[in-house]
């Protein structure tokens, strides 16, 4: 059985996980790409290299999608996230400002010191469970 979820119950989600990942187009080819991140409010604030594909997205007019999941294979049920939105770049006092962004470092390897706000349009999520 598959329902959807409320907006509450998708940030609520979003907030319970702390790996995502970022979809987009570049170079005419679609691209996914895995963050860790941190909730601040409404938005998805991510690390990325100054020079990486990830900082490109801040001169885009093209939404990005963002999607977070978790999934129980003995339970068979699962939930998915989705958010869709825009990408703008932070300045170092911005976020210094987000609650619990001095304790939350990127995974990546090299430098990851530019800050990314995602900020939502659109949020929506669905739950599954395996009938009994």
């Amino acid at each position: 059985m598959m329902t959807e979820m409320s907006e509450q119950e998708c940030r609520e989600l979003l907030r319970a996980t702390t790996v995502g990942r970022i979809g987009f187009v570049a170079d005419a080819r679609v691209q996914i790409i895995p963050v860790n991140y941190l909730v601040d409010g409404d938005d998805v604030i991510i690390r990325a290299a100054p020079s990486g594909v990830l900082s490109r997205l801040t001169a885009s007019t093209v939404e990005v999608a963002f999607e977070v999941d978790h999934h129980d294979d003995l339970a068979g049920s699962g939930w998915s996230v989705l958010l869709g939105g825009s990408v703008s770049k932070m300045t170092a006092e911005e976020l210094a400002a987000v609650p619990g962004a001095s304790r939350r470092s990127p995974w990546a390897e090299g430098d990851r010191s530019l800050p990314l706000r995602l900020t939502p349009s659109s949020i929506s999520g669905r739950r599954v469970r395996r009938p009994r």
